[in-house]
Order: C-alpha cells, then structure tokens, then sequence
C-alpha cells in the first residue's frame, strides 16, 4: 500500500519516535511509506527569550527544536515543506491511506481528495493542552476521519467529552532489542525508581513523596531516577536518590533493571512508554490510571494505584515483604506482558485497519 503520515515538526519527541517506527515497519514490510512535515516555527519575544534564559527553559527548547534523525532511513520520502504552513494537496502523494497524527494536521487531511487515500487520524495523546487553542483541538475529535487511539484511555476521552464513539485502539510497542534483561533476583535492598520529568502532569512531586513516605517504612529502601533535566533545588531531591541525569539511550535500560519496582505517577499521558519499557526490563510498575497503565497492568506485573503517596507506599512496602518466588513472578509477568506485542505486530495492526475500512467517513 501507499501510507503518508502527516506530522508536525519532526522533533525528537516521543510521538515522532512513534511515527518513524511505523514508518520503518511499514517500509520493511513492502509498503510505500511517505512521511510529510513542516519546518520549525520560530516565533519567540524577545521578553520570552530572555525568560526562558533565565529559568533554563532555553536548553530544554534547543532540545525540542532538534530534527530527528529517525525518519533519515526514508530519504527523499521524508518532505520538509518549503515553510511553516498547512499541507496542500500538492504536497502529498495519491496513495491508499493518509494518516494525521496532531490536530492541525488532521484540519489539513480532512480537506484533502479523495486520491489521497482514507484519511485516519492518529491519536497519541488527548491534546487539551493549556497552551493549545481548546475549541480548535477539540474540533479535530470530529472531523470525518477515521481516529486511531495508541491507548484505551485516549479512546475514552475523546468518547466521553466530544460524542466520538468509533475509535479503534492500536497500542504503541517497545523495543525489545533495546529494552530487554536477563532474569534476576530481587535486590536486598529493595530498589525503586521513577523517571524525572518537571512538566507537572507527570507527577514527579508524587513519586518523590510515595518515596519519602515508603522509606519510613522501609528504612534501607534504595531509589534510582533519572530525567534528562537535573531537578530544581524546590524539587528538594534527596541526596539518597541515585540520580542520572541525560543518560545514554544504551544505558537506559540497565537503569530499569536495576529496580525491582518503577513507578508511573502522571496523571495525564497518551500512552506512557515508561510502562513497557520497565516491563521489558523485568520490572514489574506500580502506576496511576493514565495513558496505558490500564491497558497493560494487571495485578500480576504490577498495580494500579490511586495518585495518593500513602497508597504508592503502602504497595512498596507490601513488595519489601514478597518472598523471592512471589516478585519472581511478578517480574516474569512484566516481561512476558512487554515481549508478547511487537511494534511488527502494531503495523500490521494498522495494516489491517487501513484495509478494513471504507470511505472517509467517521
């Protein structure tokens, strides 16, 4: 078939990393993949420069404004616009299927001909952002294109507050030539870790405190973290903490498997890759309801907790206390739940819905 993802600017975000991965799968699988961008938008005050200098924002902005050498493999297949502007029909191919994968692109797809191909949108997060315009975001929920959620939880916001019910959920996968580990005992002592991240709806400041409140009653708990930032002196991380800051990809999962517990506190996600990617490590998570962890976890690789320290606490120090056989096999299922769904499996997923569906219409 011939596929054409239209992305926003190809970042190094993880729902760009996502992309690519299909875009890769799909290609290596004998289809014609074609994935069309913008260039960045620059558009910052000089007022807004000076802040972000100030508060450190600048170097985390300098990050997302990088291209992503993911989609390199596609060559000329990857179509930078000339500018900053909507996709037109010229700029895409006729094909079999047209996938938007942010809402100003799916304003774009859904004005596009029919030799396009069927128009999907792909939803990665449920975009009700505070810097994003909320009517407009929430227009794209209705437009007449087939949606794709990455996780039943997208599915259920978009069903619940915009009246969409027809929407298919392919989850997102993991790596698993990247996250993977050998079998292991339990750490003596226990060992629980947390990925750092300061946008507040990821909860690091609960992660932090279900680990204050664990090592009362766990004194010899151990705590690993990493973020790629290095947390603010108000964030008040202690010097207990085994911090990572900016780790190599390559040394990424060697942290996962270093734990015998991770824990997932956002309150909001689109998927939460975190999750599998512990999992695949052999980490068994304790997480909150967002993105995927309902998907995913299902109280034998892990638990499903209230966003309440006490509560993430309470989980740890019941882990602490496990005989070795019973996190064995916890640990055993984390695994199993991330090498079982391959990012192969996915695109044929998506393969498969491509090819099932009729028309354009939602």
């Amino acid at each position: 078939m011939r596929i054409s993802f239209i992305l926003p600017f190809a970042s190094l975000s993880g729902g760009i990393r996502v992309i690519a991965t299909y875009a890769r799968e799909l290609t290596q699988a004998g289809h014609e993949v074609t994935v069309i961008s913008r260039p960045l938008r620059v558009k910052t005050s000089p007022l807004r420069t000076l802040i972000n200098k100030i508060t450190g924002k600048a170097r985390a902005r300098a990050r997302e404004d990088r291209t992503t050498p993911f989609l390199d493999f596609l060559g000329d297949r990857h179509v930078v616009l000339d500018r900053f502007r909507p996709v037109t029909p010229r700029d895409v191919p006729d094909g079999d299927a047209v996938i938007a994968t942010w809402w100003e692109t799916a304003e774009s797809v859904a004005q596009l001909p029919a030799t396009k191909g069927k128009k999907f949108y792909l939803l990665q997060d449920y975009e009700t952002f505070g810097n994003l315009p909320a009517e407009d975001v929430a227009t794209s929920y209705t437009l007449p294109l087939h949606k794709i959620a990455v996780s039943g939880y997208i599915r259920d916001c978009v069903r619940e507050n915009h009246g969409v019910s027809d929407i298919t959920v392919i989850p997102n996968a993991v790596d698993t030539k990247q996250f993977d580990a050998p079998p292991r005992a339990r750490n003596t002592p226990l060992t629980v870790g947390f990925l750092y991240h300061a946008h507040p709806r990821k909860r690091a400041d609960l992660a932090l405190a279900a680990v204050l409140a664990a090592k009362h009653l766990v004194p010899d708990l151990r705590v690993v973290a990493f973020g790629r930032g290095w947390p603010a002196e108000e964030f008040g991380l202690p010097d207990w903490v085994d911090y990572h800051q900016s780790p190599p990809q390559a040394e990424i999962p060697k942290l996962y498997a270093a734990c015998d517990l991770w824990l997932f506190t956002s309150d909001h996600e689109g998927f939460g890759l975190p999750l599998l990617e512990a999992m695949a490590c052999r980490t068994p998570v304790l997480a909150t309801r967002a993105g995927a962890a309902a998907d995913l976890i299902d109280g034998t690789n892990g638990d499903l907790l209230a966003a309440d320290r006490h509560a993430f606490a309470t989980k740890i120090a019941e882990v602490a206390q496990m005989t070795p056989d019973a996190w064995q096999a916890m640990s055993d299922a984390a695994y199993q739940t991330a090498h079982s769904y391959t990012w192969t499996d996915a695109a044929q997923r998506l393969v498969t819905e491509i090819q099932a569906t009729e028309g354009t219409s939602p």
